[in-house]
């Protein structure tokens, strides 16, 4: 079995993920009880691309999440560092070009993407700040990031039953379905040790994002973050029901 510490060296990360990558997608499916499948559509609708622009969908996996702006008519990016989801992605669908490719080292030029948006990834990333530097330098001035994260529940005794599921019933539910369970023994445990939703909000500001904003998906164990990278022309983006402003 392979699992990937909490120091989250990449090449251990990476070997995790290849060796879930087969039954990945059922795995996720089960685990979060079909909800996956609305925060990809929750996801898409924060990045808000139009057809013709260019979105870089980092921690791609096997292309789940960049199908639905394919549909769209948006030139969508899946890139991944993990090669056995890229595989498994390209036998999925043929159409999307996914690209092997480290987020502390983006392999694109300064300014190439319309909006860069990382499900789940962000937490696998061994340095989130340098990561979130390079999400800015290839996104175009007025460009955006999303990221979809696991996060902290907002009501107490929730937040306590949660965390007690992810702890105990994840990695027990993967045992059943996933090719990798210990893998999600790391899941669960970086979920516990990912910090909350104003936290990660004050560090995607301070890396240089502007008018960050989150909200809450389920109460909190999913949270979207949005933020802009700084143009003159650009004017404020609109504040929407259920979305906290950092800024």
């Amino acid at each position: 079995m392979t699992r990937a510490g909490l120091d989250k060296k990449p090449v251990d990360v990476a070997t995790m993920f290849d060796a879930v990558a087969r039954r990945y997608d059922l795995t996720n499916a089960v685990m979060t009880f079909g909800q996956d499948r609305r925060w990809r559509k929750e996801t898409v609708r924060a990045v808000g691309a139009k057809p013709g622009q260019r979105v870089l969908d980092l921690a791609a996996g096997t292309g789940v999440s960049s199908e639905e702006y394919l549909r769209n008519g948006v030139q969508v990016v899946p890139c991944d560092f993990s090669i056995g989801m890229l595989a498994q992605g390209r036998r999925r669908n043929a159409r999307l070009p996914f690209v092997a490719g480290d987020a502390m080292q983006l392999p694109f030029a300064d300014n190439s993407f319309d909006a860069v948006t990382i499900s789940y990834g962000l937490r696998n990333i061994s340095d989130t700040r340098a990561g979130l530097s390079e999400m800015l330098r290839v996104t175009k001035p007025g460009g955006r990031i999303v990221i979809a994260e696991f996060s902290t529940p907002t009501w107490g005794l929730f937040r306590t039953v949660y965390m007690e599921y992810i702890m105990r019933a994840l990695p027990a539910m993967a045992r059943a379905v996933s090719s990798n369970p210990e893998a999600y023994v790391y899941l669960a445990e970086s979920i516990r040790e990912w910090p909350a939703q104003l936290e990660l909000g004050r560090l995607i500001k301070q890396v240089g994002w502007q008018r960050v904003q989150y909200r809450n998906l389920m109460g909190g164990i999913v949270a979207l973050h949005r933020g802009f990278k700084a143009d003159t022309q650009q004017t404020p983006s609109e504040i929407k029901k259920g979305e906290v402003c950092l800024t």
